[in-house]
């Protein structure tokens, strides 16, 4: 596979703080897991809400309390704190090498279907931050109901370097 990421031009740090983002402590598990594994040139990210630096988690139901644009958002701050729980694998977000896939999950009504539309709000995070690495695979898939009550969850692979 060609090695996708841009050769010149700013790196993801100078991207994030393009977009006034700043990197919050990534969050900690809610059960008996943990928030990342690294196998080879792997690293699998388990599922992340979209949880705010100070706790506070967005809740309900997309399609009946939360529209779709507040959901994208919720996809975009599950995004940011993918990015933290990968700064905290790999200590440097220039390690990243591509994302390969996410696994994007909306607590819908049942006759909600823009799964993909509010999914987007983390891919265009990760495209703006990471460029071409950034594209990726991906599922975007409506659920009865999510830890919490929380509006999205998304988890991630990506191929790093060493």
């Amino acid at each position: 596979m060609t090695d996708v990421r841009f050769k010149t031009g700013a790196g993801p740090y100078d991207r994030l703080k393009e977009l006034g983002i700043a990197l919050p402590p990534p969050p900690s598990p809610i059960a008996n897991f943990v928030t990342y594994v690294q196998e080879g040139n792997l690293l699998f990210l388990s599922g992340q809400g979209p949880m705010e630096a100070d706790g506070h988690l967005h809740t309900g139901k997309v399609g009946l309390d939360v529209d779709p644009q507040q959901a994208y958002e919720h996809a975009k701050l599950t995004g940011i704190n993918l990015l933290a729980v990968m700064q905290e694998a790999l200590g440097d977000l220039c390690r990243v090498k591509r994302v390969v896939k996410l696994l994007g999950m909306v607590n819908a009504t049942p006759d909600f279907a823009e799964h993909p539309k509010v999914i987007n709000g983390c891919s265009d995070l990760m495209m703006t931050v990471f460029g071409e690495a950034g594209r990726h695979a991906r599922s975007a898939v409506g659920f009865g109901s999510l830890p919490n009550n929380i509006t999205v969850e998304i988890e991630a692979i990506v191929a790093v370097d060493g």
